[in-house]
């Protein structure tokens, strides 16, 4: 018997908040889920990217509303939250995919470079999602799609180990064993948590490393064609928009030709 595949759940009227949405994966996230249809909340640092992301969304009949903070403080990140409740309603789901990598030789890394990674790509996404939480559980118990949605995006380093990257790694296995505890204990309330570990994609993150690490890292990597960030924003969306019974846990994604 032929079977006809659940229909995707419409984002119209929903509230999306997504975080390093100034450029990258955040960026092209936060520019999928308004074409789905959600009023989406920019988050970053970055003031003029974030303005002029929000006059595009617009401008092709979106809605957003751009917020800078600095997530690694938790009174910011839970003022993001409050603000996006207030001004717009609820929040019914939230994308984590503010990050940094810093990676390069242990004994010559400053330790302020793996603070930084630990403060942004795990304990920044710990304080929105805390503050997060009890909007989302409204949502999932009041909306009409009787779900809410948390995607944080860790890595590959989030699944299996890459040298020279040892700090990084923790922060983004971090990232990867909170969703999946998250994910067990809130399921019964209808949030559910997901992570996307993208393999190499073609953003700014690697430009935050030192040069050297540039260079090793692209000669590494000539002959890959990398993933854009389009490509994971399509993933988040899969996730969001699918029907309420089905929960996609974790996604892996890589270049065609990274082994």
């Amino acid at each position: 018997m032929k079977t006809v595949a659940p229909e995707s759940i419409e984002l119209t009227s929903t509230v999306a908040l997504v975080t390093g949405a100034s450029s990258g994966i955040g960026e092209a996230t936060a520019r999928e889920l308004a074409n789905r249809g959600a009023t989406v909340v920019l988050v970053a640092r970055r003031r003029d990217r974030l303005d002029a992301l929000a006059k595009e969304i617009t401008a092709q009949g979106g809605e957003a509303l751009a917020l800078t903070t600095d997530l690694t403080d938790a009174d910011a990140a839970a003022e993001v939250v409050a603000t996006t409740v207030e001004r717009l309603g609820r929040l019914d789901t939230l994308v984590n995919a503010a990050g940094v990598m810093l990676t390069g030789d242990s004994e010559a890394a400053p330790l302020t470079e793996w603070q930084r990674m630990v403060d942004i790509n795990l304990t920044g996404l710990l304080y929105v999602t805390k503050a997060a939480l009890p909007h989302l559980t409204a949502a999932a118990a009041t909306s009409p799609r009787r779900v809410a949605d948390v995607v944080n995006i860790s890595s590959i380093a989030g699944r299996w180990i890459i040298p020279q990257a040892a700090v990084y790694n923790a922060t983004k296995f971090g990232v990867t064993a909170a969703t999946e505890a998250w994910r067990q204990e809130y399921a019964r309330r209808n949030v559910r948590f997901s992570v996307i570990e993208p393999g190499l994609v073609e953003t700014e993150l690697a430009g935050h490393q030192q040069t050297a690490v540039q260079e090793r890292m692209a000669a590494k990597f000539a002959d890959v064609e990398q993933l854009r960030a389009d490509d994971i924003a399509e993933a988040v969306a899969y996730i969001v928009t699918g029907p309420r019974h089905r929960a996609v846990a974790e996604i892996v994604i890589r270049p065609t030709d990274q082994v």
